[in-house]
């Protein structure tokens, strides 16, 4: 099916690979491309095969899955990387959230739930838990954007909503009756506007401001 979404495995654990692969086998619409043991040959693979998402470990020998992400970020690969970890601290999950994750599961997760977590990233979602999404800013970077709410616009304010949401671009451009490429401009004015690096960010400025969709 050419619009299954291509999934890369990346984990230290050959039993874990396994056992993620048995999941998504039985999924119509999720095709396993290709898994990977740590995160120089996450980063090989993403690039060889361009799947649509990544499911990383974090804790790995040698390159390990946040050094991976940077990689992927530093070559501009476009596949969205969802964190399967066993950790749950916040001191190791904020920095792969930092680094371009876009969110993060427990290896014990349900099958459907795991499911359901690769075709929300796929379209764009970030996934992030409560615990963790206050602490993914740190103070400066909350301070960076503290005084310049202000200077948004009332339809900028609407999409940073939906952005808080977890809403794709699409979907905000259905949801306002605007195209595609004005939600991709009002998305670039707001990042400016707030001094943020990317939407995880501007999701996170959203709730701890009480700007919501």
């Amino acid at each position: 099916m050419a619009d299954r979404i291509k999934v890369l495995i990346v984990d230290d654990h050959q039993v874990v690979r396994r056992g993620l692969r048995t999941f998504l086998e039985v999924q119509d619409d999720i095709e396993v491309v290709g898994e990977a043991a740590d995160g120089a040959e996450g980063v090989a693979r993403a690039e060889e095969l361009r799947p649509d998402v990544v499911l990383m470990d974090v804790k790995m020998p040698g390159a390990d899955g946040i050094d991976a992400l940077r990689k992927l970020r530093e070559l501009d690969n476009r596949a969205r990387v969802l964190i399967v970890t066993s950790f749950t601290e916040q001191r190791t999950v904020v920095p792969a959230l930092r680094a371009g994750a876009a969110g993060y599961v427990y290896k014990d997760v349900d099958p459907d739930a795991l499911a359901g977590a690769i075709r929300s990233v796929h379209a764009g979602h970030i996934l992030l838990q409560p615990e963790v999404a206050g602490a993914l800013l740190s103070q400066d970077e909350v301070n960076s954007g503290q005084g310049r709410g202000g200077s948004l616009t009332d339809r900028e304010r609407e999409v940073l909503g939906l952005i808080a949401d977890g809403r794709s671009n699409r979907e905000i451009a259905r949801a306002l009756v605007l195209s595609e490429k004005t939600v991709k401009t009002h998305v670039s004015n707001i990042l400016m506007k707030l001094d943020l690096a990317d939407r995880t960010q501007a999701a996170l400025w959203a709730v701890r401001h009480g700007v919501t969709g």
